[in-house]
């Protein structure tokens, strides 16, 4: 199985992604996962940190001369902003005896003195106080740096790889903003044929260039009233062979291990597949694909949806039709105008902290979503095709697909 973790605060030293259940021979270099994190680091909205961070990974284990060994993938991503929070992230003990600086609340009575820069003006939608309650800590940045966004630049590095080994089968995995602020862009028919080429060229990932000069003007006006957006991105995947994923277990079921895998990113709240909640309002004759032949259709089994309103999904399997999944991020907890609160020092009322942040980060999630996407099915497709080589998985799969083709007389 494909597995990955990832360890690392937003201003410690580092951030290391560990992937583990890639075959051997898979051909890759440090390139490869840079173009995704920056990706990742674009988009209109994003805050001074993008500006800071020139993410790339430094290979710690698992890549010899440009391929992998089938043993785990340890990567190194160093933050740039650390030098600016040596002293404040530092492992070792440096309580401030109590003195507080400019802008940090009174020490508590609880266990230690507090830290420079500690945060007990708690976030309202943010891990804070639920975190400092669970882990029994005075300070919430004790959870807020863990907690970060910035978590995520660990897991699109792991993802990198996996869409570099779905590439060798022929899957590519793209996404595109279909809604900002209140603001929805026209999804296109056809799509592009190279999504992410066509996307990655908007400021806001979206495919609607009218819907973008709306998008940014309320962006701006949002970033002037010390606010937040959220939005929805579109994530979608071809190329991929029906019969991904089962039927057999709730835990196997693909749908299900999608939603799960796309839930964790924060400020994610919602994730459709295909026609999503729309389905829940219609009749049958409006939801389920009609099917007919098809041959020459191979990964598909020779046959053909009329309409893909399954999103690529039907009984927790993939039906080699595009697979597409919606994802919903709320507009980001940190806001320049912040909102009441409580401070767990002092226990009196306050207005939460203001740490740094974006505006939106809407276009970014969409490519983490996709980096989510990857990883699940990079697991899947070994789960299905097995190999400890990527020879022999290509080996695994091509026979696969000899077999369907010839069910329905390709």
């Amino acid at each position: 199985m494909i597995h990955f973790t990832t360890a690392g605060e937003s201003h410690g030293p580092a951030l290391v992604s560990i992937l583990e259940g890639m075959p051997a021979g898979l051909p890759l270099v440090a390139a490869d996962v840079d173009a995704e994190l920056s990706r990742r680091q674009q988009g209109y909205g994003r805050g001074r940190r993008m500006q800071i961070e020139k993410d790339a990974i430094e290979f710690l284990s698992g890549v010899r001369a440009g391929e992998t060994l089938g043993s785990p993938i340890a990567m190194l991503i160093r933050n740039r902003d650390w030098k600016n929070w040596q002293e404040v992230m530092s492992a070792e003990r440096t309580e401030i005896g109590g003195q507080a600086t400019e802008g940090d609340s009174p020490p508590s009575s609880h266990h230690s003195p507090l830290r420079k820069r500690a945060v007990t003006r708690v976030r309202p939608g943010h891990a804070d106080l639920t975190g400092i309650l669970k882990y029994d800590r005075d300070d919430a940045r004790d959870i807020l740096e863990r907690a970060s966004a910035r978590e995520t630049t660990a897991r699109v590095a792991a993802a990198g790889i996996c869409k570099r080994f779905l590439m060798e089968f022929g899957v590519r995995i793209g996404s595109h903003v279909v809604h900002l602020g209140g603001i929805d862009a026209v999804r296109p028919n056809p799509m592009p044929q190279d999504l992410n080429a066509a996307a990655d060229a908007s400021p806001l990932r979206t495919l609607d260039a009218a819907a973008e000069a709306r998008m940014i003007a309320h962006i701006d006006e949002i970033k002037r009233a010390g606010n937040t957006l959220g939005g929805i991105a579109e994530v979608v995947a071809d190329g991929l062979p029906a019969g991904l994923g089962s039927h057999v277990s709730w835990d196997r079921k693909l749908d299900g291990r999608i939603a799960a895998a796309i839930m964790s990113i924060p400020a994610v709240k919602g994730v459709e597949i295909g026609m999503g909640f729309q389905a829940a309002r219609l009749t049958g004759a409006d939801v389920h694909d009609e099917i007919e032949l098809a041959p020459g259709r191979v990964l598909a089994g020779n046959v053909r949806r009329r309409s893909n309103r399954a999103g690529g999904l039907e009984g927790g399997m993939t039906t080699g039709e595009p697979l597409v999944v919606r994802v919903a991020m709320k507009p980001i907890s940190t806001l320049m105008r912040p909102l009441n609160t409580v401070d767990v020092a002092t226990r009196q009322p306050a207005t939460a902290v203001a740490e740094r942040s974006d505006v939106t980060a809407v276009p970014a999630m969409g490519v983490i979503a996709e980096g989510m996407l990857a990883l699940v099915l990079a697991d899947a497709f070994v789960e299905k095709f097995g190999g400890d080589s990527l020879g022999e998985t290509r080996r695994n799969y091509d026979a696969y697909l000899s077999h369907v083709a010839a069910r329905l007389g390709g």
